[in-house]
């Protein structure tokens, strides 16, 4: 079987003394893991993580692990390495997919967005918030989406307060008052998505992963 895709380098662990297993998050085919020959020990070509380029994944059955063939084109992650708050975010983006995105599904959207929010770091004049916005894109394509458009109690759109962290939705004031003890208060934050990703990864039985805890 191969696959052949363009996408983002996004993880690798070491495999023995020349090699690694490596997951790429991929434009049409999600996340496919397989091993980088050489990888550890490659002085041209050498791959890094952030990298974006060309991917052919190649195994004789399609339950096998697989072998990569890695053509790097540019590396999202170079201009990002003199700022360590960038970095943090890059790594906890790849850390999320990593963790939570199934292997071989199509995610496009959420590679356009995560792509996007590589290419443009450095120029933000809000890195946070846009980091932010790619973990709500997140959560949508998890199938948790936000939705902060009107009460999901009495449908207004006035005085929203609070959000539920049973259904994503917004609740307002009147509404929510009587259990604002167990509602997140709005605006959405970095550490209000990390609840909802919390809660995720137990229903999924994994962790969240420590690149996310940091931030």
């Amino acid at each position: 079987m191969q696959i052949e895709t363009v996408g983002i380098l996004i993880s690798m662990c070491p495999f023995s003394e020349r090699d690694t297993i490596a997951h790429i998050f991929t434009k049409d085919m999600g996340v496919l893991v397989g091993m980088l020959r050489g990888a550890v020990v490659a002085k041209k070509n050498k791959p890094l993580i952030g990298q974006y380029g060309a991917v052919s994944w190649n195994a004789r059955l399609d339950s096998q692990l697989g072998v990569f063939h890695w053509e790097s084109e540019k590396n999202l992650s170079a201009p990002l390495m003199l700022n360590n708050d960038l970095l943090k975010l890059m790594n906890s983006a790849f850390s999320l997919i990593g963790a939570l995105i199934p292997e071989r599904e199509s995610y496009e959207h959420l590679y356009t967005e995560t792509e996007r929010l590589l290419t443009n770091f450095v120029s933000s004049k809000s890195p946070y918030d846009d980091y932010l916005k790619w973990e709500i894109c997140l959560l949508s394509e998890l199938g948790y989406a936000l939705d902060l458009s009107k009460c999901s109690g009495c449908q207004t759109t006035d005085d929203l307060c609070y959000i539920s962290p049973k259904t994503g939705r917004a609740v307002c004031v009147n509404c929510g008052k009587p259990y604002e003890n167990r509602l997140y208060k709005l605006p959405v934050s970095l550490s209000i998505t990390e609840k909802f990703l919390e809660d995720i990864c137990s229903a999924q039985g994994v962790n969240l992963p420590t690149g996310r805890k940091i931030l």
